[in-house]
């Protein structure tokens, strides 16, 4: 007997992969959070395998569950396919996200992937900038929506969506954090990191020189992956070889970084509210914090 597997049912399963939660996966399907274990406990027995094991409050996939992710989203991404064929009220046009190269390389693959399995016919246009000029260009009207670092200036209107470490960096294999004075690679004037960072250094009486500047994450990386400077980085921005420098090594404590979202409030657009919604499910790590205490 041939099994046939609901369509709806991998469209939740995706959700859960990608989200890693039952709950956040059930804001994106708009089903209740029993609905959707009833969803994958039936698709589990179609399949006759365990797709998910807990991992403390994460849902993580199974072995088996890694095989039918790939399957499940080509089969989703081809019902939405067929069905905009069809559909005439079918979402479509143009809408324009800002966001700096730092977050483009962490965020935008995510996002870019499944805004266009739900929005086929639209076109994502994507400017990178860092975030005062973001801040410009959604106050003209010249983009849609931008994710940026939240700041006092540049956050003022922005609602934040995620929060992550502020930690200073350098190579695991060099030693530029004990040169005197320190060495730093950092963007440019007007930004936010580097303001803090030599903030605090000043403060802590650390001698300090700016040794690389760029708007460029890239070349920030690379500066410190040569272990020719010390940096500042948010903690998903780590890379292999780079070593999280505290204060056992003379760094002072960093603020937070928040991230968050802007929109045009001049021209919304339906468009804008869809691609805001993706983005909000896919960087947010702020609700659970918040339900968790």
């Amino acid at each position: 007997m041939t099994i046939l597997l609901d369509t709806d049912h991998l469209r939740t399963f995706v959700a859960i992969a990608e989200t890693g939660s039952f709950t956040k996966a059930a804001d994106v399907v708009h089903k209740t959070q029993s609905a959707v274990s009833m969803q994958m406990k039936r698709l589990e027995d179609r399949v006759a395998r365990p797709l998910f094991a807990r991992d403390g409050r994460a849902s993580r996939l199974t072995q088996d569950g890694e095989r039918l992710l790939d399957y499940a989203r080509r089969i989703v991404k081809l019902n939405l396919e067929a069905v905009s064929v069809f559909a005439d009220d079918m979402l479509s046009g143009r809408v324009c996200l800002g966001v700096p190269d730092d977050y483009a390389d962490r965020y935008l693959p995510d996002i870019m992937a499944r805004f266009s399995r739900t929005h086929p016919s639209v076109e994502l246009t994507v400017v990178c900038a860092p975030s005062a000029t973001l801040n410009e260009q959604i106050s003209t009207g010249a983009i849609d929506l931008a994710i940026i670092t939240a700041t006092d200036i540049t956050g003022r209107n922005a609602q934040v969506i995620r929060r992550e470490r502020l930690l200073w960096v350098g190579s695991l294999r060099h030693s530029a954090h004990l040169e005197t004075p320190t060495p730093l690679a950092l963007g440019q004037p007007s930004c936010q990191w580097r303001d803090v960072a030599v903030t605090r250094l000043n403060s802590a009486g650390r001698p300090h020189r700016i040794l690389y500047s760029s708007p460029n994450h890239g070349a920030v990386s690379a500066a410190v992956l040569a272990g020719l400077a010390v940096s500042v980085f948010p903690e998903s921005a780590l890379r292999p070889g780079m070593r999280v420098l505290g204060p056992a090594d003379g760094f002072p404590p960093l603020p937070p970084c928040d991230i968050g979202l802007l929109r045009n409030r001049h021209e919304p657009s339906v468009l804008a509210d869809a691609l805001a919604q993706h983005i909000i499910q896919g960087l947010d790590n702020l609700t659970d914090a918040d339900a968790a205490e």
